[in-house]
């Protein structure tokens, strides 16, 4: 395997800059760039060369919101490490973070070990982990502080569903203080879970059983409402507050008021709010189930708050929540009843592709597309700027983008272990072609040329916005 490789001629794009320049990856680093064309980058010397002419030279996705081989709702996500991490390659995303879970009445270490045990040794681009809280006691809270030493630096915790992951808010409250002491930062589910189950047990007791009814008793305002708790509890705590998987205009509204009163509060959306709606939730015979996940599809007249929101900043992040669960098997299990539909959408490998043809409408800039793909997720997670760029020093992590390669995302060609798409047949314009991870080509010129054990855990510091 050659340790030194220079792409030549490509548009180099980072959240800062766009330049036409050569690349230089030595050992698994970004070792140096040069513009092209000058004595600089004719100088640039290596064992292998890769002409971008005509690319996009962009820095691997960071993907900090993923559930490979998540237990949910009496099954498991259908991807595994191996094939997640393979699937995102594919997609142009080199690093993922993924969510280790406690059991009530386990410890946090417990749990972690147990997803590092999934992981290790099976994973095609690197990793890292949060860490779901499920059970806040004084045992919890100290293992906190551990973990935060060793580089899981964030912790999720959940006021939607009750009775497995959800916690009230004296936990919540407990929690974030203790994050606002060891540097930590809370991820927050926010959604009120106990009016949502109050919802959902008068809906059924009426006969609606079908997916669509999913989104209606996941109410828009009860999104609003736990964002606007949760902001509240960390400003009483003292600590910054990362919401996850913003979807609702009400929501964004909580988080834009609270950002312009000065609080470090953060927020993300997923592409399935983006380009999905309730009309999905809502297809015919048992479709909709395919497009449950939770906080729900909105109405489309949502999805201009949440592209507003990422232009003015009010939002920070795209990530995936990628969690499949497929159709045939895993979402029939709520045929006749919505609420045992396993929550989840395919998406690890849809997210790079799907956020430049929101350039190519008009939503976002490109150095936009890589800020809230690549750069910012890293720094919110404490791995900039190894990842989430391209400088000397960083990690190799480099796709090379055709930017006029045009493709119809489907099931049929999709390398996620899930037997459906949740964007079939959309027409996209732009497609990953070649992706180092650490130096080494694990996608070259649309072939999987990667391998699981490649990819290597990586512990974060904390959050880079609050220093």
């Amino acid at each position: 395997m050659s340790t030194s490789t220079v792409i030549r001629g490509g548009l180099v794009i980072t959240a800062s800059d766009e330049t036409h320049a050569d690349v230089l990856m030595e050992d698994g680093r970004i070792a140096a760039l040069a513009a092209s064309g000058t004595p600089a980058a004719e100088a640039l010397s290596a064992e292998r060369t890769v002409d971008a002419t005509g690319k996009y030279v962009i820095p691997g996705g960071v993907d900090a919101h993923t559930h490979m081989e998540l237990p949910f709702g009496g099954t498991f996500a259908a991807d595994t490490f191996e094939t997640g991490t393979r699937a995102a390659a594919w997609g142009g995303t080199t690093t993922i973070v993924d969510f280790a879970v406690q059991s009530v009445g386990h410890g946090l270490r417990e749990g972690l070990d147990a997803w590092h045990a999934k992981a290790e040794g099976n994973c095609a681009i690197d990793y890292a982990f949060h860490m779901i809280v499920s059970d806040v006691n004084e045992d919890t809270l100290k293992e906190m502080d551990l973990l935060v030493e060793e580089g899981v630096t964030s912790f999720k915790q959940f006021m939607a569903y009750p009775g497995v992951f959800y916690s009230d808010d004296g936990q919540i409250l407990r929690a974030m203080q203790r994050s606002a002491d060891n540097g930590g930062l809370i991820m927050m589910h926010a959604e009120n879970g106990i009016a949502i189950d109050v919802l959902v047990e008068q809906a059924l007791a009426r006969g609606e059983t079908d997916p669509r009814f999913h989104g209606e008793v996941r109410k828009a305002l009860l999104e609003a409402e736990a964002t606007h708790r949760a902001i509240r509890l960390a400003q009483v705590a003292g600590a910054p507050l990362y919401v996850v998987h913003v979807s609702a205009t009400e929501a964004v509204a909580e988080l834009a008021r609270a950002r312009d009163d000065g609080l470090p509060v953060f927020g993300e959306t997923c592409p399935q709010y983006l380009f999905l709606s309730t009309d999905n939730l809502a297809e015919p015979d048992f479709e909709g189930a395919k497009y449950v996940c939770s906080t729900p599809l909105r109405p489309k007249e949502h999805q201009a708050a949440l592209w507003r929101g990422l232009r003015t900043n009010d939002l920070q992040v795209v990530s995936t929540d990628h969690c499949p669960f497929c159709f045939s098997g895993q979402k029939e299990l709520g045929r006749g009843d919505f609420s045992k539909i396993p929550n989840g959408l395919p998406g690890v490998e849809n997210r790079m592709d799907l956020l430049h043809q929101a350039v190519l409408d008009g939503h976002i800039s490109r150095r936009r597309w890589i800020e809230i793909a690549c750069a910012t997720p890293a720094r919110m997670f404490g791995l900039y700027p190894k990842k989430g760029t391209i400088a000397p020093g960083a990690d190799a992590d480099v796709v090379l983008y055709d930017p006029a390669a045009e493709q119809v995302v489907s099931a049929d060609t999709h390398h996620m272990n899930v037997d459906y798409s949740a964007y079939e047949g959309k027409r996209v314009t732009g497609r990953v072609e070649t992706v180092f991870s650490r130096g080494v080509p694990v996608v070259t010129d649309r072939e999987y040329t990667g391998h699981a054990g490649h990819g290597v855990y990586t512990p974060r510091s904390t959050c880079q916005y609050l220093t």
